[in-house]
């Protein structure tokens, strides 16, 4: 499984550790990533999703998931919160 935030698909990122005399050594940061599961009260079933700490925010200030997905650019959504979005707009929830 791979450090990825389905949401935002934010993912590790490569940074230098700096010591005193200014050496530079290579280090990943690597992005809070949580598993949750999501109600989705439209479909009547839970999602289980990997998503980062601000996704999670990001999720909260637009409602719920099921509000988030319908406004949201399908492009930066994983393959499986696509296809839920593909269902949510399908029942005509947008």
């Amino acid at each position: 499984m791979s450090n990825v935030c389905e949401v935002t698909g934010v993912r590790r990122y490569k940074v230098n550790r700096v010591s005193h005399a200014n050496n530079k050594t290579k280090h990943y940061q690597q992005p809070n990533i949580q598993e949750r599961r999501f109600l989705i009260p439209e479909l009547g079933q839970r999602v289980k999703i990997r998503i980062s700490s601000r996704g999670l925010r990001t999720v909260d200030k637009h409602g719920g998931l099921s509000r988030y997905l319908v406004k949201a650019n399908p492009e930066k959504l994983s393959a499986n919160l696509q296809r839920v979005r593909k269902i949510l707009i399908s029942k005509g929830l947008h």
